[in-house]
C-alpha cells in the first residue's frame, strides 16, 4: 500500500523548454484532468515560490481552482508560504476552493526559505515560527465561521469551508520546531527531511494524537519508463536545472533540505533524487511499503518535453497503478 502525489511547479525555463507559461498551465491542467479521470484517490501538490526567472508558480490557489472545474476525484493540495501570505486572505481562498472543488482542498502551510523571498515580502527570518503558529491558528479560527480577533482587529470569514471542521490543514518544514509544530497544530506532517517524522511521532504521542505524515519517497520522484537509458537522457538536463535552482535557494539558509548541486547528470542519477525505472522494478518494492509511503510523481519537472512527461505519467496509471493498493494519506 501507499499513496500517490502529483506535484505542479509549472517552471518554464527558457534553458529547457519552448513552452510559454500559458502551454505550462494548460499541459498541466490537461495532465491533472487525465489523472482524475483514472479514478485514483491521488493528491495534486500545487507548489508555491516567487520572484523566479522560470515562472515558477506564484499562485497555487489559482491553478488549483482551475483545476476543481475539471476534476471530481483528486484531491487538490495547496501549498501556502505562511510568512508571506495574509491569513485571512488565505482562508477566504481556501474555503472557495473547497465549494467549487465539492470538498477536495487540503493545504500544505510552509515557513519558506529563500532570502530574496523573505526581502520581498519584508519577512524577518526569525520571526518565521511566529507567523506559522499564528497563521494556521488563524485559519482554523476563520473556518469556524465565529467572528474572532485578528491582531487587534475583528474577523468574519464567509463562506465556511464545505469540509467540517475545515480542510486538512498539513504542515511541512525542515527543522524540529517545525515537526513539533505540526504535531501541535496541524492534522497531518509532510517533511522536508525523513529524519523529522521521528520527532513529529513523538511529539503526537505526547500530544495523545494519532501521528498522519508522508513516510519514505518510494523512488523519490519516480518516472515509470520502458527505455530508462533514453528517458533519463531525456530527463537529465531538467532535472539537473531544477536541483541546481533548489540548492542555489538553499544555500541561503542552514537547513537541511533534500536537494543537492549536481555538476552532471551521472553526479545527479548517484544522488538518487529523480529515479527512472522500469514497471516492474516499482512493483518489486511495492509489497514492503507502508500506506504512508508515498510514489511521488514530477512529470513536468524544470520544463520536461511533453511526450517524455505524458509517457512517464502514462506508464505509471496504465502499468503500475492497476497492480498496487494505492491509499489516501
Amino acid at each position: 500500500m501507499a499513496f500517490v502525489c502529483v506535484k505542479y511547479e509549472c517552471r518554464a525555463p527558457a534553458e529547457t523548454t519552448k513552452l510559454s507559461m500559458a502551454d505550462m498551465y494548460d499541459l498541466a491542467l490537461e495532465q491533472i484532468a487525465w489523472i482524475d479521470a483514472q479514478g485514483y484517490p491521488v493528491t495534486i501538490n500545487f507548489c508555491e515560490h516567487h520572484g523566479s526567472d522560470d515562472g515558477y508558480l506564484p499562485s497555487p490557489s489559482v491553478l488549483a481552482a482551475a483545476a476543481a472545474r475539471i476534476t471530481r476525484n483528486v484531491r487538490l493540495q495547496v501549498n501556502v508560504l505562511v510568512p508571506f501570505s495574509d491569513p485571512l486572505r488565505v482562508a477566504e481562498d481556501v474555503a472557495v476552493l473547497d465549494h467549487l472543488s465539492r470538498g477536495r482542498a487540503e493545504v500544505l502551510l510552509l515557513g519558506g526559505y529563500v532570502s530574496s523571498e523573505m526581502a520581498m515580502f519584508g519577512v524577518d527570518p526569525k520571526q518565521r515560527g511566529a507567523l506559522m503558529d499564528e497563521g494556521v491558528q488563524t485559519l482554523k479560527q476563520a473556518w469556524s465561521g465565529q467572528t474572532f480577533e485578528f491582531r487587534g482587529r475583528s474577523a468574519r470569514i464567509t463562506p465556511r469551508p464545505l469540509q467540517t471542521p475545515h480542510p486538512p490543514i498539513f504542515m511541512g518544514g525542515s527543522a524540529a520546531p517545525a515537526a513539533r509544530r505540526a504535531a501541535r497544530e496541524g492534522d497531518g506532517f509532510i517533511a522536508g527531511m525523513p529524519h523529522l517524522n521521528e520527532i513529529y511521532v513523538a511529539e503526537c504521542g505526547k500530544l495523545g494524537k494519532t501521528p498522519r505524515f508522508q513516510a519514505e519517497m518510494a523512488h523519490s520522484f519516480l518516472y515509470v519508463s520502458e527505455t530508462p537509458e533514453q528517458d533519463w537522457r531525456r530527463l537529465a538536463p531538467c532535472a539537473l536545472y531544477e536541483t541546481n535552482c533548489y540548492a542555489r535557494w538553499q544555500s541561503s539558509t542552514d537547513l537541511d533540505m533534500l536537494f543537492s548541486s549536481a555538476m552532471d547528470a551521472d553526479a545527479l542519477k548517484a544522488l538518487g533524487t529523480y529515479q527512472v525505472v522500469r514497471p516492474e522494478t516499482v512493483l518489486e518494492k511495492a509489497p514492503s511499503l507502508a500506506p504512508n509511503d508515498a510514489y511521488v510523481l514530477h512529470p513536468l519537472v524544470g520544463g520536461l518535453d511533453p511526450d517524455t512527461s505524458w509517457r512517464t505519467l502514462r506508464n505509471f496509471f496504465d502499468k503500475v497503478a492497476p497492480k498496487v493498493a494505492i491509499n489516501p494519506l
